[in-house]
Formats: C-alpha cells, sequence, structure tokens
C-alpha cells in the first residue's frame, strides 16, 4: 500500500492542525493505521492508531485527550486532529499502515513524513 500525508506546517503553541494520510494501492480497510513522529535528534514514537473497521483508537499518553485519529474507509484516508499543540509536539509526522495493531514502528508500509512545527 502507498500512502501519502499532508497537512503539516508552521503554527504557534495552542493552535490547531489537521494531517490527512491517502491510501491507495490495497484494500484500505484491511490495515491498521497510525501516526507515528520523529522529533530532531529522538528515536521515532508512536502518536496514535486505530483499527481496521469498528473505529478502536489508541493514544500516546502525551497526545492523549489532544489528538484524534479518524478515518474514512470510502475515501481511503487517515486523519489526525492536532489540538492544543506545544513545541514540544514539533516533529515529521509519519502515517503508517500494518495488518495488525501494534504500537512499535514495525509496520511495513510508511508515507513519506510531514513536518510539523510548533512555535513557542
Amino acid at each position: 500500500v502507498q500512502l501519502q500525508a499532508s497537512g503539516g506546517g508552521l503554527v504557534q503553541a495552542g493552535g490547531s492542525l489537521r494531517l490527512s494520510c491517502a491510501a491507495s494501492g490495497r484494500t484500505f480497510s484491511n490495515y491498521v493505521m497510525a501516526w507515528f513522529r520523529q522529533a530532531p535528534g529522538k528515536e521515532r514514537e508512536f502518536v496514535a492508531a486505530i483499527s481496521r473497521t469498528d473505529g478502536n483508537t489508541y493514544y500516546a499518553d502525551s497526545v492523549k485527550g489532544r489528538f484524534t485519529i479518524s478515518r474514512d474507509n470510502a475515501k481511503n484516508t487517515v486523519y489526525l486532529q492536532m489540538n492544543s499543540l506545544s513545541p514540544e509536539d514539533t516533529a515529521v509526522y509519519y502515517c503508517a499502515a500494518n495488518p495488525v495493531l501494534t504500537r512499535s514502528s514495525v509496520y511495513p508500509y510508511w508515507g513519506q513524513g510531514t513536518l510539523v512545527t510548533v512555535s513557542s
């Protein structure tokens, strides 16, 4: 499956952004979709994931209550709504696809990443 992430940019602290990730190539609803991020000098970390069809969601503690992951299987797209952003959220955000749910970065399919910069 091919993934194309978009929606990153520069935002002030306290602001919001919505990331999108469009999938193509295989049946989208067969895959758990997730977002990871990698800040400068740090390892890639799990942000959020959503199950294939029943809409169950999972979040890292650092974003719980501020970020919302959702998907539209008809549009082959997964979203990440990010609210109350802080400079600590600055990172390249990656979408990823895997047949099963995991919080580790062993997903076989990755988008190219979209940069989110939060200014203080």
